[in-house]
């Protein structure tokens, strides 16, 4: 069984390290004197725009053996739609997951857009589907619908879309959407949908994922707990479900090195990211959870052999990661395609140059062929 590896593009900027929390890459957000980063003079623009880092970075990462990149989408991010259509030119085999909440695009004009982009990109367009975490960002979308209620409209958003990928009218009157009539042109219904990778951690999240998903996606976790997630995603699915999962990486020669980023990092954290994060997202409970006891130092968040669940007081999104040599990150990774999983969406900063470390320095090591 081959394996599908995607490599993150960063959206919103990057930064030069795990060791200063700054934006850099793209000159839209520059830093001051005394704390340079490549590409800026004094603080300030030197001209290399964001989207031309984001194109280096597709083209890196295809280079390096990756499938396509994940294009994320959060408030203080580009809009990955937009992204996907501006790189489609930069790369040649390059697939770009696009994540997006169903709640804030039409059903309709969903299957148009994204016709249309398989149609220009020769079919390299996936969805990441995402229901929302709840609490001010939500809200930052005008998005007021409760937890169970934004996987129902997922859902439902997902039948109207199939439904509309074809030439013969279609109609539907749902809960959340009222369609009488739609229908792609010829050309746009005869693309191929893309592949579903689907996430959410509750159960209403499995059943929705279970209906609906190519790619059940989930943050990493201890892997016993990660296991038994699957357990419910196969118990609740109508057909055979494929797993993948979503990976912070810091891979160096020697676990002491690994080790020593993540100390450097440690030691320059913002105090303002230790507070509480809010919202109703199960998957964020479900990380916190796996942390007990008194943390004094970055290690007391090693879970287990090489899994530290620290990456989200150093630059934000999933707690949980890899951290070891190339070999020992190579191998926790063959232990997860064990477990099942035939799919990875892997990230590292900054991400242009750990796209070519992970790439040509962990992805030969794994025992099963990547895409």
């Amino acid at each position: 069984m081959s394996i599908d590896v995607y490599w993150r593009i960063g959206t919103h900027g990057d930064q030069p390290s795990l060791r200063r929390r700054v934006s850099s890459r793209g000159g839209w957000a520059p830093v001051g004197p005394g704390s340079l980063a490549p590409g800026l003079r004094d603080g300030r623009p030197d001209g290399y725009s964001h989207v031309e880092h984001m194109g280096d970075v597709a083209r890196a990462s295809e280079s390096a053996g990756f499938v396509g990149g994940l294009l994320p989408s959060f408030p203080f991010t580009d809009d990955p739609w937009s992204a996907a259509a501006t790189l489609a030119r930069e790369t040649s085999t390059y697939r770009f997951m696009i994540a997006f909440q169903p709640g804030f695009l039409h059903p309709v004009q969903a299957a148009r857009m994204s016709a249309s982009l398989q149609r220009a990109t020769g079919g390299r367009v996936v969805y990441n589907i995402i229901s929302g975490g709840g609490g001010p960002q939500q809200l930052w979308w005008g998005d007021k619908v409760d937890h169970d209620d934004r996987y129902a409209r997922t859902s439902e958003f997902l039948d109207v879309l199939r439904g509309v990928w074809s030439a013969e009218p279609y109609r539907h009157k749902g809960r959340f959407y009222q369609v009488d009539g739609a229908a792609l042109p010829e050309e746009l219904a005869a693309q191929p949908f893309p592949e579903i990778y689907f996430s959410g951690s509750s159960k209403a999240a499995i059943d929705a994922a279970g209906r609906h998903a190519d790619y059940y996606l989930s943050w990493l976790e201890p892997f016993g707990p990660l296991a038994e997630k699957f357990a419910q995603v196969r118990e609740a699915s109508d057909r055979d479900p494929r797993f993948a999962v979503r990976i912070d990486v810091v891979a160096r020669e020697s676990e002491e090195e690994a080790w020593d980023e993540i100390r450097r990092g440690w030691d320059n954290i913002d105090p303002s990211v230790l507070r509480d994060a809010t919202g109703d997202s199960i998957g964020w409970q479900r990380s916190r959870s796996f942390v007990t006891g008194k943390v004094t130092g970055h290690r007391d968040l090693e879970v287990e052999p090489n899994v530290w669940g620290g990456f989200h007081l150093l630059r934000g999104g999933p707690a949980f990661g890899l951290v070891g040599s190339y070999q020992q990150v190579a191998q926790r990774l063959d232990e997860l395609i064990e477990l099942g999983v035939g799919s990875f969406i892997l990230a590292g900063v900054p991400h242009l140059e750990e796209a070519y470390r992970v790439g040509e320095n962990v992805l030969p090591l794994l025992k099963r062929s990547t895409s």
